[in-house]
């Protein structure tokens, strides 16, 4: 089983200067790759291999205009060239977007150690290749193989290093699947989880109740010249908010699946068209708050570590439409949070419904209960 863990380190004014300078060479490189492979079809549409950019990247570290690039571990600047070819893969096989040149103002700087990564959890330390021991603040220990580490810099300075590590098999007695130990699950904007049994859980909303300070930090530094110091300090300031609101997010899900895995032995939620539901512009900043896509994540591997079971349905399946006599209301808009049914006449709180409905949809699916529509209104 192979699981990933990160660390906050902190290391001394020597080691960021080394740091900085590996994160500068793993971006030059990536840049230069994927220059040199866009020249390459522009000029007679010929495919530059990842094998071959390697190649010429080994003659360009012995020249000396380049010979900082000695600098960094050789298998950390091959990784830069691995990471273009998969952005070219993503492009191709996704859609999802061409690749873009990296800029230390604007992307993520992150440069990764292949091997020789090591972990000293009494002295809470941690080594890579070039640097040697790091402070770290080790929060949890682990008994595995060390694959690949990745050293990571945020945007306000702070650095993080995250290790991919292979754990030795452990067989988790997976509890059975049964209708009072499971429960459905319904997300949305007004209601961040609304769960089958009558809980909820209230959309915390960290991005909206932070918005205005955003605003005006952002204001800030769009008024501050270019390349001036004010203008650095300013940005800080709003990538400190912009971190806090992250991690606020992070806490609050952690939490709240940490919660559910503990409590149910079945979880049963919907599969969701994230990415189609961001593109509502008038929606997608509150979706996009929400952290779905982290959630279901979260939640899918805590139930699973815990010996329980996640289960999606169908995102075409009429979980807040249908009504418990069958029929289904066709009519039913995103405002309406409360509904009557035209057949039987009871009414319907949306959410509610949608969680009991989303629940009986799964437990249909495993065979435990009989289920039909009904009635198609």
């Amino acid at each position: 089983m192979i699981k990933g863990f990160r660390y906050r380190i902190l290391p001394n004014s020597t080691q960021e200067q080394q740091i900085d300078q590996m994160l500068g060479n793993a971006r030059f490189v990536y840049n230069w790759a994927l220059k040199t492979r866009i020249e390459a079809y522009q000029k007679d549409k010929n495919k530059v291999s990842a094998f071959t950019l390697m190649t010429e990247l080994t003659k360009l570290k012995k020249q000396p205009e380049y010979n900082w690039l000695n600098l960094s571990v050789a298998q950390s600047l091959q990784q830069s060239i691995v990471n273009m070819e998969k952005a070219f893969t993503r492009f191709f096989r996704e859609k999802n977007g061409f690749p873009r040149f990296k800029s230390k103002h604007r992307s993520k700087q992150v440069v990764g150690f292949p091997q020789n990564t090591k972990v000293d959890f009494e002295n809470g330390k941690v080594s890579v290749n070039k640097i040697g021991w790091l402070r770290a603040r080790i929060s949890r220990t682990f008994e595995g193989k060390i694959k690949t580490s990745t050293i990571e810099k945020t945007a306000t300075g702070k650095y993080y290093i995250s290790i991919t590590v292979e754990l030795p098999d452990i067989k988790i007695k997976q509890k059975p699947i049964k209708a009072y130990t499971a429960v459905g699950i319904d997300t949305g904007i007004k209601t961040f989880a609304t769960f089958s049994d009558g809980k909820e859980i209230e959309n915390p909303k960290h991005l909206k109740s932070n918005l205005k300070r955003l605003k005006v930090l952002s204001k800030r530094v769009s008024k501050k010249v270019k390349g001036s110091n004010n203008r650095k300090k300013a940005v800080k300031k709003l990538a400190v908010l912009h971190e806090r609101i992250a991690n606020q997010r992070l806490d609050f899900l952690h939490k709240t699946t940490t919660a559910i895995a503990k409590q149910y032995d079945t979880a049963i939620v919907e599969n969701l068209n994230i990415s189609g539901m961001l593109k509502n512009r008038k929606l997608s900043q509150s979706i996009a708050d929400l952290g779905l896509g982290r959630f279901y994540t979260l939640l899918e591997y805590k139930m699973k570590e815990n010996g329980g079971n996640y289960i999606e349905i169908g995102r075409f399946e009429p979980s807040s439409r249908l009504c418990t006599c069958g029929t289904i209301n066709k009519d039913l808009n995103l405002s309406d949070r409360v509904w009557t049914c035209q057949s039987c006449g009871k009414t319907h709180e949306r959410d509610r419904l949608a969680a009991n409905n989303i629940k009986r949809f799964g437990l249909k699916d495993q065979n435990l209960i009989t289920f039909t529509a009904g009635t198609v209104g």
